[in-house]
């Protein structure tokens, strides 16, 4: 703890605090007035450092922090890859939607409007994941994004290691791990040139504790944040930044056929109320837009400076966990 110690009668307290602020607020202006000096800084008076500086400053209701840029985002058709397109789409990106459902991808880019297109793209064929980068460059002469968001949960059962289907152990990470990789390949190459570029991944809260989900995809999830540090590592130096994003359990489709399977006789809406109530932030819960708000923010100019960075997005559940004593009256 720290005390002042006076040598004579106490100021009271209002003046005190007025002379600390008064002190404060010189030595803020003097120092603020002496840094071109010091500095040998030109044109600072006038705001032209402060110009070059605020095109970083985006406005968050703006509609525009992703004005002209052009991105791919894989497993897009649905689910949270949906909610993200949607939400570039919004703040005035190009959008291909990057999805092996030959059904549901062209009624997404439909609904997105001119500003998004459909491609066929399963992330476990390398080849596929190539087109898609190519089909950016060739309609819009660049990509500034690539979100790799294509996974899957892989079967739920069962539950032992010891009885692990190692052929569908090698199913799941082609997709979750493989599937990423090509994608950063493959937007590694298109960006190096030009010396810019946001690459996201969506990994998960199941890859940073064991035990909330089955064996393949907590694996697979907790490959994910060390293939961005390597990466980033590596493409930093050549201004490209590298992140993921760890989401809680959302209701999205492919959770809720997962989850259901645990609950026969539930109905979607039931179900989505389970997987809601998971979280531990009273009076919120985790909601698909949160992660491409999350994606959003990550591919802006508004995250310059994050690379190598893992984004979870859960109300605190990773957080912390209690000890649970038993009561008194149980106590022996």
């Amino acid at each position: 703890m720290c005390a002042f110690k006076f040598t004579q009668d106490p100021p009271k307290v209002n003046t005190l605090l007025v002379s600390l602020r008064i002190r404060s607020s010189l030595s803020h202006h003097i120092m603020i007035r002496t840094l071109p000096r010091k500095l040998k800084l030109k044109n600072i008076t006038n705001g032209t450092l402060i110009q070059k500086s605020s095109r970083f400053y985006a406005t968050v209701g703006g509609r525009s922090r992703l004005e002209g840029k052009v991105a791919i985002i894989t497993g897009s058709a649905s689910g949270l890859g949906k909610a993200t397109a949607h939400e570039f789409v919004q703040h005035g990106a190009q959008v291909i939607i990057a999805d092996t459902d030959t059904k549901l991808g062209p009624q997404v880019a439909k609904q997105l409007g001119p500003s998004a297109q459909y491609v066929e793209c399963d992330v476990t064929v390398e080849a596929q994941i190539e087109e898609a980068v190519n089909v950016a460059i060739t309609n819009y002469g660049k990509l500034d994004i690539m979100y790799n968001n294509a996974g899957i949960t892989g079967p739920i059962s069962p539950p032992s290691i010891t009885e692990l289907d190692l052929d569908e152990f090698d199913k799941v990470m082609r997709i979750n791990v493989t599937g990423i990789i090509s994608g950063i390949k493959h937007a590694a190459r298109v960006m190096i040139p030009k010396g810019y570029g946001s690459i996201i991944c969506t990994s998960s809260i199941s890859g940073l504790f064991g035990g909330l989900g089955p064996h393949p995809y907590t694996i697979s999830k907790s490959t994910i944040p060390g293939v961005v540090k390597s990466v980033a590592s590596e493409l930093c130096g050549v201004g490209i930044r590298v992140n993921c994003i760890s989401p809680a359990a959302i209701p999205t489709p492919m959770s809720l056929t997962q989850v259901g399977k645990f609950l026969p006789g539930f109905t979607q809406e039931q179900i989505a109320e389970v997987v809601s109530g998971l979280g531990v932030l009273k009076g919120a819960k985790c909601e698909d837009i949160d992660v491409a708000r999350a994606a959003l923010y990550l591919a802006s100019d508004e995250a310059k400076f994050i690379s190598g960075h893992n984004l979870i997005v859960d109300g605190g559940f990773t957080s912390f966990k209690n000890f649970v004593f038993p009561s008194p009256d149980k106590t022996v």
